[in-house]
């Protein structure tokens, strides 16, 4: 399918292949994958990035190249990478330094099948015993005639574009935010507009994420309780959201925490119910507020949820225990009440602050006076 990053992929391919490039496309089983995967790059920072299976594939293609076996030598011979040290040069790469071991041990490989089910291969090739990675050499040879090619080195460079467009995307959101902190005492419809429109659907889950804390953050920074173990010595206390590490981690974390509540929140953009059952096991049942990208119904999505359960537990009680643990579910038109309540509370700049905040730690943006600095 021919998507806007096509054009750059096939410029590419014209420029290291000539006249072979389109042959080089079909050909190769790789590039094609790079190609699905690359879709969001032009659609601005607002589309999901596709990091982890891509660099999978990068780190271990890298290693083939330094190992100068893209010109030469017996790669069947190679003893492979190792883990520790892939693992490593992935956190170095722009967006990577959260990236979790998946993509790297097997979802590259599931996901690369399900677009290519009658491939006999697979791109990672991996011993588990010894934790060394090899690149299945056979998807980087492509026959062009009678002469083959090697594109190690092109699907580096195709990756690396990929990269440079989306940073380059983000780093336009961010200067729009900035932008918008500038003139947001006179323009607060257009503050209101961009900050809504970060809150549709199809945006990155980072940001959707990233957002939804800022509008909760603020909704309920003003609510207060009172407790205590005395009658006649109440504390008075503002509820106050703290977010707990970085966005999409799978690092088996808990997205937000409120204090003094002592509220669980989890951000998730699927209906599976066995996502949620996971989330849910990971604290003993404790009650999870989760706050799902989707704009259908909160009693539609429980409905959803709990039906597909009960397809697969046999057992109505234990579906039962598990959906009680459901606190509230919270989807976009409720963020959207939510976002338009804390601007009525007088805290619009606030929320665009703090998104351009955690916008900034979350993707290691550093503008260029913090660099001089």
């Amino acid at each position: 399918m021919e998507d806007t990053f096509t054009n750059n992929i096939k410029q590419i391919l014209k420029q290291e292949f000539g006249k072979n490039n389109e042959l080089v496309f079909e050909k190769s089983l790789l590039v094609q994958y790079l190609n699905e995967k690359t879709r969001s790059a032009n659609r601005g920072s607002k589309a999901r990035g596709s990091f982890a299976n891509l660099y999978a594939v990068y780190i271990v293609i890298e290693d083939y190249i330094s190992n100068g076996y893209d010109k030469k030598g017996d790669y069947s011979a190679y003893e492979g990478a190792l883990f520790s040290d892939l693992f490593a040069r992935q956190r170095e790469l722009p967006f990577g330094s959260k990236l979790q071991n998946h993509a790297l041990n097997n979802r590259m490989n599931s996901e690369f099948q399900k677009y290519f089910p009658n491939t006999e291969h697979i791109p990672i090739l991996r011993n588990l015993e010894t934790s060394r990675y090899w690149i299945n050499e056979n998807l980087l040879k492509i026959m062009i005639g009678k002469k083959t090619v090697n594109i190690a080195k092109t699907i580096i460079t195709i990756i690396d574009e990929y990269v440079r467009t989306k940073q380059d995307a983000f780093q336009r959101f961010v200067k729009s935010c900035e932008e918008l902190q500038k003139i947001g005492t006179n323009t607060p419809d257009k503050v209101e507009e961009f900050i809504i429109g970060l809150l549709a659907p199809n945006v990155d889950a980072r940001l959707f994420e990233i957002v939804s804390y800022s509008i909760l953050k603020y909704y309920y920074h003003n609510q207060r309780i009172y407790w205590g173990f005395e009658i006649d010595k109440l504390n008075k206390e503002n509820l106050t959201l703290y977010k707990t590490g970085r966005t999409n981690a799978n690092d088996g974390g808990i997205d937000f925490v409120m204090k003094p509540l002592g509220r669980f929140f989890q951000v998730t953009e699927t209906l599976y119910f066995k996502k949620y059952f996971l989330d849910i096991d990971k604290i003993q049942k404790y009650p999870v507020s989760f706050i799902i990208k989707s704009i259908e119904a909160t009693d539609e999505i429980l409905r959803k949820i709990k039906d597909n359960a009960n397809k697969i537990y046999s057992i109505k009680a234990i579906v039962e225990k598990y959906m009680a643990c459901i606190e509230e579910v919270i989807n976009i038109p409720m963020i959207i009440n939510r976002f338009e309540e804390a601007v009525k509370q007088g805290y619009l700049n606030e929320i665009l602050d703090e998104i351009v905040l955690q916008s900034k730690v979350e993707f290691n943006y550093e503008d260029e006076e913090e660099e001089n600095i």
